[in-house]
């Protein structure tokens, strides 16, 4: 006996519903459940503003007077609180009346202790990436890399991945791998990309980048 025709009919049309509602609950779970399970929120000890300490505010401090060079070429990353201390160098006198420069002085100037920013840039220890040669000789925009934090208020969100620990702005902020923006991502891919980009394939090498 052939089966009726509108019961094949009512079996493909439920077979495909089966699929779709599968294929959607697993677009859900891996772009939005699984993401947001994967990586965990953390807020910067002092929401430090960039806007009120570089070129264009009163304090009129450029990039490189922070974030400099030593005499070997090597970068100095993310300045101690020494360098907050030229500036704000008496616990008892805040300069403004900014909450977050009290706290700076009451919590990490006045008991000498080293601010624990968590670093969005940071590498796995096997990656040596020459700030010296990208900024000074390819003169690239800290930017590019790093995205326009010199006009932010507030320092971003810091989201690191539970499984490697390492930031989100390494491992690409789209679970998917797409970026909007250059510094949306710093893979190796990435990198590659860039080189080729500027005609320095040959800066592809593996023992480049890794010493």
């Amino acid at each position: 006996m052939e089966p009726d025709s509108k019961q094949v009919r009512r079996s493909s049309k439920d077979g495909w519903i089966f699929f779709l509602s599968g294929f959607i609950g697993a677009l859900i779970v891996g772009w939005i459940v699984f993401p947001a399970l994967l990586y965990s929120k953390k807020n910067q000890p002092l929401n430090f503003s960039h806007a009120s300490h570089g070129p264009e505010s009163s304090a009129g401090l450029e990039c490189k007077e922070c974030h400099s060079f030593h005499e070997d070429g090597s970068f100095s990353g993310v300045p101690g609180i020494a360098k907050c201390m030229e500036c704000h160098e008496d616990p008892e006198s805040p300069l403004g009346e900014d909450p977050e420069e009290v706290k700076l002085l009451t919590d990490y100037i006045k008991p000498g202790k080293e601010i624990p920013w968590l670093i969005y840039s940071r590498q796995p220890d096997c990656v040596y990436f020459p700030h010296i040669a990208h900024v000074t000789m390819a003169q690239t925009e800290c930017r590019v890399c790093h995205g326009d934090f010199a006009a932010r208020k507030t320092p971003p969100v810091y989201k690191v991945n539970r499984l490697t620990g390492y930031s989100i702005d390494i491992w690409g902020r789209n679970i998917a791998g797409y970026k909007k923006n250059t510094w949306d991502r710093m893979k190796m891919d990435d990198c590659a990309q860039c080189h080729r980009q500027k005609g320095k394939e040959n800066n592809n090498a593996c023992f480049v980048c890794h010493k």
